[in-house]
């Protein structure tokens, strides 16, 4: 099968760590360490670490533009890069080792014209995916709808839409339907226009999307609890196990990453959403922007395999 990720608004990540964050102080911090972000490129990045192949498609310029397509060509990930004139925004993550607190400043990109973000999807016709995958905000100067218009264009040309957002962004492309949906709690709420829901009420709500026609598949992300399945069949949660968390950046897409990673390979849908818990939860052991590592992946599949059969109905 074909994956292409989108991102419209890439980031050059950047992380360090200084032992105490003090005010007015200079602090002394650890080598910098450059990582292309960004929410699609970060799923490209976890399918490539599983083995699999997708085509990482985003705008691109100024010298981060080019030190994100540098790294990614260093990885061995396929990119199709919309060339644009403005400066490609950047991340910064800072660790305070003495408490392994990680403090992380969002800096805001510059506006994309939506006839880069058009582009982009020009470029995606011509890969002819059987998944699209977009992932993270949309950056200045396109419309909240512009997802929704991703994914009338995902039906037109006959691939699955698999979208993790949030805000009216999330919102209008759930009133065109897409394929899956990877919504938090606060996100399902919304999605089902409450101001919060109880654990109890989780399945039902997500169920809710998928018959009046929001999406096929929903899977409600439950942080450390792992996640909730929902298809048309029913529901299943699904434990995630108990690992030292370093950071948390990045756990979202990697578990986004194993998920379409299983599709890719016909696995079924608990499947599925056994290794995205298995990806998002290894992400999380590693500091800075690393996302997961593999062996990481397949140790923590097993025990949700093995043990989490137990836990896959609590507080449900």
């Amino acid at each position: 099968m074909n994956i292409a990720t989108l991102t419209l608004n890439p980031a050059l990540d950047k992380s360090s760590a200084t032992e105490r964050l003090v005010p007015e102080q200079k602090l002394r911090c650890s080598a910098m360490r450059l990582d292309a972000g960004g929410g699609g490129i970060n799923v490209s990045k976890g399918i490539h670490k599983l083995g699999g192949k997708s085509t990482a498609v985003f705008p691109a310029g100024g010298n981060n533009g080019k030190i994100l397509k540098e790294l990614l060509a260093e990885s061995g990930i396929l990119t199709s890069i919309v060339e644009i004139s403005s400066e490609t925004r950047e991340n910064i993550s800072i660790t305070e080792t003495s408490s392994n607190i990680q403090y992380r400043f969002t800096l805001p990109g510059d506006e994309l014209t939506p006839a880069k973000a058009d582009a982009c999807l020009d470029i995606i016709e011509k890969i002819k995916p059987d998944y699209i995958v977009a992932s993270g905000s949309l950056p200045p100067g396109l419309p909240e709808t512009y997802y929704k218009k991703v994914a009338a264009f995902a039906k037109r040309i006959g691939a699955r839409f698999i979208l993790d957002t949030s805000g009216k962004a999330l919102l209008s492309a759930a009133d065109e339907g897409v394929f899956l949906l990877k919504p938090n709690l606060a996100e399902l709420s919304a999605l089902v226009g409450v101001e919060k829901l109880e654990m109890n009420q989780v399945d039902d709500a997500a169920l809710s999307l998928i018959k009046k026609g929001a999406c096929e598949v929903v899977v409600v992300s439950l942080g450390p609890q792992g996640c909730l399945l929902v298809t048309r069949e029913g529901f299943e949660h699904i434990p995630a196990p108990t690992v030292l968390k370093q950071s948390t950046v990045g756990a979202g897409d990697s578990m986004v990453a194993g998920m379409v990673w299983a599709l890719d390979q016909g696995k079924t849908y608990r499947e599925m959403a056994q290794i995205g818990v298995a990806c998002g939860s290894a992400a999380t052991m590693n500091k800075g922007t690393e996302l997961f590592h593999p062996e990481d992946v397949w140790r923590l599949y097993d025990w949700i395999q093995q043990y989490g059969e137990r836990y896959r109905f609590t507080d449900f």
